[in-house]
């Protein structure tokens, strides 16, 4: 017992060495000194990974070990940004745990499941993805706790498995513009000159009419004769999280818009930032605010790290097998961003993260994309990111849904939302088809 507590301990440590690699580390330093923090902490967590994050770590290794022989520059990279992304990964789920502990959520999420079929969608679906900005995953857990209890109120019936898709559907539509989405971070690293107001400013009509379009595909249900009552708790309660949300976005913008940061550490220092301020006014409160343990994380590290760290080796030797100036035809551009949401949604089908894929795609075509048009291609990666987390088996939110309420991840993503995915991925790739072919010069 003793020793498990130490490796727990030890596992916390290394996460926070590693968050602050990413945090003040310039240069080669997150690849140094925070790569290796985060692999002590996946070999010390070997136990209790899952399966799919041992096999990343089995094919990481031997694919660095193959890059250390062949290609040690590509090494260094992927290592790097592996580091940087895992560094983002310990301040939002540090930043999620911190959040989680406050009573304003139970407040929140409470609300969302009262009133009339069709608000009540509305409710849970952009409450969802609302909570998501800050929580990330975390949002579905707490939403999905009281999912739980619908459950047990209401047994197996539409309006819980109405509430299930909301729950799905409006977490998916968060990495659209989440500014501190891991989909747009990626986005952002990978599609060099595209502003990040740009990408979140087209991205968000997008996640808006995806949730809306959500709501074509719902299960009649009986018409509850409730309504929702003015509660000055849960408003007060909303306006503080939106306040918080506020001020994580602000300063990620403003760091990486007037310095030479990148928008990954903009995000990173503003979300250990927030976690700073939410700390000091418990204390100010007289609580006892304390730094949650970190050493849980080895999956969340495993699965998005080690998907970072191969998505580079593996875009780096696609470019050198296609050569230096390979480009596409002027017509075909707008044919790849059509294909862009679909191919990450097939990716998440056959169980890879889409940080995989992302990490290829935008290190394949974001050299190649016309400089004038890569809001197409940004535009497509992060619709793709969040239709592939909304809509497929294996993303985390369907696997965490599952267990909470016990309904099949395969039945919500090829029974529930499959003719909504590809409805969505039709009209989105053709407005992405569009919008290239309309930017691109020529």
């Amino acid at each position: 017992m003793r020793g498990q507590v130490l490796t727990a301990t030890l596992r916390s440590l290394l996460a926070y060495m590693a968050l602050l690699a990413g945090l003040f580390g310039t240069g080669a330093i997150p690849a140094y000194l925070g790569a290796p923090a985060v692999v002590l902490v996946l070999v010390l967590a070997w136990k209790d990974l899952r399966r799919v994050a041992r096999l990343l770590l089995i094919i990481g290794g031997l694919g660095g070990t193959a890059a250390l022989l062949f290609d040690p520059a590509s090494l260094q990279a992927a290592a790097g940004n592996m580091a940087r992304l895992a560094a983002l990964v310990v301040a939002v789920l540090l930043l999620s745990a911190v959040l989680g502990q406050s009573r304003d959520l139970y407040r929140i999420s409470t609300r969302l499941f009262s009133g009339r079929p069709l608000p009540r969608y509305y409710r849970l679906a952009f409450g969802t993805g609302f909570l998501g900005v800050p929580l990330n995953f975390g949002a579905v857990s707490v939403v999905g706790t009281l999912l739980q209890q619908q459950l047990r109120e209401h047994g197996d019936s539409a309006r819980v498995r109405n509430a299930t898709r909301a729950v799905l559907r409006g977490f998916g539509g968060m990495p659209f513009c989440s500014p501190l989405s891991l989909s747009v971070v990626i986005t952002l690293t990978f599609v060099p000159g595209l502003p990040g107001w740009q990408l979140i400013a087209a991205g968000l009509p997008l996640a808006l009419g995806y949730v809306l379009l959500g709501s074509i595909f719902r299960e009649p249900e009986p018409v509850a004769a409730s309504v929702v009552g003015n509660d000055p708790a849960a408003t007060a309660a909303l306006l503080r999280f939106a306040a918080y949300i506020g001020a994580i976005c602000l300063g990620a913008f403003a760091l990486s818009d007037w310095t030479t940061m990148s928008y990954a550490r903009a995000v990173t220092i503003s979300c250990v930032a927030m976690v700073g301020f939410s700390l000091t006014m418990r204390a100010l409160r007289g609580e006892s605010p304390a730094l949650p343990a970190m050493g849980s994380i080895g999956n969340e590290l495993a699965i998005m790290g080690g998907s970072a760290f191969l998505g580079v080796l593996v875009s780096t030797l696609a470019l050198q097998l296609l050569g230096v100036g390979f480009d596409f035809p002027h017509w075909a551009y707008p044919l790849v961003a059509f294909c862009v949401p679909s191919l990450m949604f097939l990716g998440g089908m056959a169980g890879f993260n889409p940080i995989v894929i992302g990490t290829l795609l935008g290190g394949v075509l974001g050299p190649i994309w016309p400089s004038e048009a890569v809001l197409g291609l940004g535009l497509m990666m992060v619709s793709g990111w969040g239709m592939t987390v909304a809509g497929t088996p294996y993303s985390a939110n369907s696997l965490l849904i599952e267990r909470l309420t016990g309904y099949d991840a395969r039945v919500a993503a090829l029974r529930w939302n499959l003719p909504l995915s590809l409805l969505a991925l039709l009209t989105i790739g053709l407005i992405g088809a569009a919008l290239t072919w309309t930017l691109s010069p020529g």
